[in-house]
């Protein structure tokens, strides 16, 4: 593919950010590509494997003269790093994010942003448990889904060119309104998260179980507990936070479904039981079919030693 954005600055130089940037070399879509992280060892880090053009020292230094540049740093925080960065955008610049939460973002960003930047959010539904600058990889986005949500009134070049550019990095693109990208999250991401939080916090709790017996027995269902519950807790607690009211209505509508299966436990239905895995089942060979993951042995998750 050729160029699409002549500078690209990532702020936040994580899983996303990294992964983002080895997807741009691997199809030549950006010129250069610039690079900020508040650490400093952050920045160490990303300039000893090679991520990044190059890496600055500043916010300001890192969005001068770019032509997109990409938030990567938790949703709670988008809002101060917007406002710190405004003078420096120049005119026709677009602005995007990958933050799971789209509504509190554009509140909280948008009113930042010169009348003459493009603001176009994003979400690019893709990750692993894993974190960091030595996270990423080439091949995050490929076959997954990239969700862009401009506000209304938006240029629509703007939107097309970053729609190019994220279906370069390899994903499949759609274009969804705020509050609906938040509700669809909550039910296919934020609640899951959540419950895997929870029930990871229960076998802690549950002294009658010792963590060995936790760790040697756990069957494929607790291990992705496990796994989804290693996600990054700063990213996680911003979530849920920013996005409290769609993620409130989903776990009442799951509490309401759980006292509904205790019943039917409690009341030997097995009917019930039956019933609801039946219908449960079939929305996992959609998953499958729809080739967003695998029926291989153990999810085909990748073996590693960490």
């Amino acid at each position: 593919m050729s160029i699409i954005y002549n500078r690209v600055a990532l702020i936040g130089l994580g899983l996303i950010a990294s992964s983002m940037f080895w997807a741009m070399k691997r199809r030549g879509l950006a010129g250069e590509v610039t690079g900020f992280a508040r650490s400093e060892a952050t920045r160490a880090t990303a300039r000893r494997i090679g991520l990044c053009d190059r890496v600055c020292d500043s916010l300001t230094e890192a969005v001068a003269d770019a032509d997109l540049v990409v938030l990567a740093v938790p949703v709670g925080v988008m809002g101060a790093v917007a406002a710190e960065i405004a003078p420096a955008l120049k005119p026709g610049t677009t602005v995007t994010d990958v933050g799971s939460v789209k509504r509190d973002v554009i509140e909280s960003v948008g009113p930042h942003l010169p009348e003459d930047v493009h603001f176009v959010p994003g979400h690019p539904l893709a990750g692993t448990e894993h974190s960091g600058p030595e996270s990423g990889f080439a091949e995050l986005f490929d076959n997954r889904w990239c969700l862009l949500v401009p506000p209304e009134g938006t240029d629509p070049a703007a939107v097309a060119r970053l729609r190019r550019f994220w279906q370069g990095l390899g994903s499949n693109v759609e274009e969804m309104e705020a509050e609906h990208h938040d509700l669809v999250l909550a039910v296919t991401s934020h609640a899951p998260h959540l419950i895997a939080y929870t029930m990871v916090g229960v076998a802690d709790d549950l002294r009658r179980v010792t963590d060995s017996e936790v760790i040697k027995y756990s069957a494929a269902g607790f291990r992705d507990f496990t796994r989804i519950a290693a996600s990054d807790p700063t990213m996680w607690r911003d979530v849920f936070l920013t996005n409290k009211d769609a993620t409130l209505e989903i776990l009442g509508r799951f509490t309401e479904e759980l006292f509904a299966l205790q019943r039917a436990i409690r009341t030997g239905d097995g009917d019930h039981l039956h019933d609801y895995f039946t219908r449960t089942r079939a929305i996992r060979r959609g998953i499958i079919e729809a080739g967003q993951d695998t029926d291989a042995p153990d999810f085909g998750r990748a073996k590693t030693s960490s």
